[in-house]
């Protein structure tokens, strides 16, 4: 009866030690990012399909993120810029279809975080750190799942990921946002 005891005691700490898993929902994570435009504007423009995971331990301090964005899903509401933006001049779509963020490290700080990892875009990897202004987690009043929110900013030189047409007019420093929320698993 001990033996048991301990063997369901045991599994229920490990069960309560691992980290909490989070599946992003497509329906309400919005990346998007802003870009000078010839030194007039700010352009801005968004992805409208994302999938992806998150794990979050924030006991541990730890958790991992994987984010997927479908380049052809690039949207700025204008057809023409955005067909541009889809050839090799831009993203390439037809030969690199996905954005790709994998982390490598998670850090929390008070109600947000720091994220590093390997951003591709075209296929080239670089490190990037995302700067997570907010973790906001709790019931969804709809569903009554446990959801969590987060928004995360980044800045890349894009000539660094080999997008380099239209430099210097049309501006090298890219400013990426992902607002995400994501349901636990």
């Amino acid at each position: 009866m001990k033996k048991m005891f301990l063997a369901v005691a045991l599994l229920m700490v490990s069960l309560t030690a691992m980290a909490d898993s989070y599946t992003i929902d497509p329906k309400h994570t919005f990346p998007n990012f802003t870009i000078n435009h010839l030194g007039f504007s700010t352009l801005h423009g968004r992805f409208d399909k994302t999938t992806g995971k998150i794990t979050m331990d924030r006991k541990k301090g730890t958790g991992s993120v994987e984010v997927v964005v479908d380049m052809a899903s690039v949207s700025t509401g204008f057809k023409k810029r955005d067909e541009h933006l889809k050839s090799p001049d831009f993203f390439n779509v037809a030969e690199f279809p996905t954005m790709t963020f994998k982390s490598t490290s998670v850090e929390f700080k008070g109600k947000g975080a720091t994220v590093t990892g390997n951003l591709t875009i075209k296929g080239v990897t670089r490190p990037v750190t995302l700067a997570v202004d907010s973790i906001n987690c709790g019931a969804n009043p709809f569903s009554k799942k446990e959801e969590c929110g987060f928004n995360a900013t980044t800045r890349i030189k894009r000539s660094d990921f080999g997008i380099k047409y239209g430099l210097p007019a049309v501006g090298d420093d890219l400013d990426i946002t992902l607002e995400v929320e994501a349901f636990k698993n």
